[in-house]
């Protein structure tokens, strides 16, 4: 038998292709659950289980998460990336990775084909199917939802058929949860006019109780909660954690997908939105003006290429290369203060801070130049509006 390496979640969509591949296709099937932070040893031994009650030859969990960070995640907090100022593409950065992880576990076992069971409606059909055809464009691609094009009820069936009477919970809220934020999809998110109630949401308010937090940044990268050393994956997990008490972080992204219309989705991102506003903020203290435009620039391509399947873009590396190469003074503390529903980030301190009073401080004192200094250096800049106002009197 021919093999199959299936990017397997556990939900609905995966569980049918099993059988459906091995009984339908006649080939042999070897799931892979891809750990991008969104699910915890006990989900992983569930899923694994799963598998192997459906069919499946073998199951395999892999972990990414360090590179995922690594990879991904740092750059997105070079950037200070926010699609349309809002999401910080907390799903759409992390399938890239999963679909390697596979393509790579589909070298290994020498597959013949790749499988996922994204439907045909959806941004991550592209994602999977991209990274497949540009890394092995010699495995073929299975995708039995979107080649289907199953009603939830007619997999249902499927599986019953097949001996696979399992409960599948209708969950009125589709959600997928990462390190890097959880999005949340329901029928409030298909209209412009509607919103989601508080109790779909993953994490509800436990505390009213303002609290402030530090975090420390060196060359970019957070290195410490509350003074407490540690390495960015853990400091994440952990500052979801202090703030998803304060239910921080929930917004909805109204965008431009990759088959062409606009989606709607709801997210909950507490420790990227707090990472990323902190950042920010040390940069705006340490960065020239022009550094802090031209990463704008590069870095909001660089989001477009992530959330658009084109991360195996050399341009993307190119763009790495450059937000790298613009951290060496984003160094410092930042304290932020929890409060329910949001937070604030109130100030910083780095060594590196360009406001510096020894060179005045603005609307107060200056200490690099005189008055007389502003009004010959005022005339210079005036004179080419002063030419060209001489020139178009009727302007």
């Amino acid at each position: 038998m021919e093999k199959v390496v299936l990017a397997f979640s556990g939900g609905l969509d995966t569980s049918f292709c099993v059988p459906y591949l091995k009984n339908e296709k006649g080939l042999e099937v070897h799931t892979v659950l891809v750990n991008t932070g969104g699910f915890l040893k006990e989900e992983e031994q569930a899923i694994a289980a799963r598998a192997r009650t459906l069919g499946a030859a073998t199951h395999t969990a892999i972990n990414v998460e360090e590179e995922y960070y690594s990879k991904g995640i740092k750059y997105l907090i070079f950037g200070n990336i926010l699609k349309n100022s809002t999401y910080p593409l907390s799903v759409s950065s992390e399938r890239v990775f999963q679909a390697l992880a596979v393509l790579k576990h589909a070298q290994k076992l020498k597959a013949a084909y790749v499988a996922h069971g994204s439907t045909g409606a959806g941004n991550d059909q592209v994602r999977f199917d991209l990274a497949f055809e540009v890394m092995a464009p010699h495995i073929k691609i299975i995708a039995p939802i979107r080649e289907l094009a199953l009603s939830r009820e007619e997999e249902i069936a499927y599986l019953a058929r097949n001996g696979y009477d399992l409960p599948w919970e209708k969950a009125k809220y589709s959600i997928n949860q990462g390190l890097w934020g959880t999005s949340i999809g329901g029928v409030e998110t298909l209209k412009s006019d509607t919103y989601l109630p508080d109790s779909a949401y993953p994490s509800q308010p436990e505390k009213t109780t303002p609290e402030k937090i530090t975090i420390t940044f060196y060359h970019g990268e957070p290195k410490a909660l509350n003074g407490e050393p540690m390495k960015p994956v853990a400091l994440i997990r952990k500052l979801h954690a202090l703030a998803s008490k304060f239910a921080v972080g929930r917004d909805t992204h109204v965008g431009d997908t990759i088959i062409g219309i606009k989606g709607r989705v709801a997210f909950e991102a507490a420790a990227p939105m707090i990472i990323i506003k902190s950042h920010h903020l040390l940069e705006k203290h340490t960065l020239t003006k022009g550094q802090l435009y031209w990463k704008e620039q590069l870095a909001g391509w660089y989001g477009q290429l992530m959330h658009e399947a084109q991360y195996l873009d050399p341009l993307a590396r190119n763009i790495e290369t450059f937000l790298a190469d613009t951290q060496k003074a984003v160094s410092g503390e930042v304290t932020v203060e929890l409060r329910p529903y949001h937070f604030a980030v109130l100030g910083c301190s780095s060594p590196y801070d360009l406001m510096n009073a020894k060179f005045g401080q603005y609307g107060e004192v200056n200490k690099s130049f005189t008055g007389a200094d502003v009004v010959g250096f005022t005339k210079v800049l005036a004179n080419p509006l002063k030419i060209y106002y001489a020139v178009h009197e009727n302007d």
